[in-house]
């Protein structure tokens, strides 16, 4: 299966960030998991699902693609206090 997997060359434009992004940077930007739009911005270049499945434990498969995706809002004021927490 790994040989299926984009090599970081190939890339393609996040629609969260608007740029240019590999799929390495997907597959571990949620705290170490992969992002709630991989599955939506990469089946067209590999079978992303198949591989997430295979890669993920189901708890981990349920809390990234099994609930609703977190508002915006709410995801950068949790990030903010993430980030709080470390400089403390």
């Amino acid at each position: 299966m790994n040989n299926l997997l984009p090599k970081d060359d190939v890339t393609i434009r996040c629609p969260r960030l608007g740029h240019q992004i590999c799929f390495s940077f997907c597959r571990s930007e949620n705290r170490g998991l992969p992002c709630s739009r991989a599955l939506d911005c990469w089946f067209e270049h590999f079978p992303v699902e198949e591989h997430l499945r295979g890669e993920l434990r189901p708890e981990e498969w349920q809390q990234v693609f099994g609930g609703f995706a977190k508002p915006k809002l709410v995801s950068l004021v949790e990030m903010i206090r993430e980030a709080q927490q470390v400089k403390k």
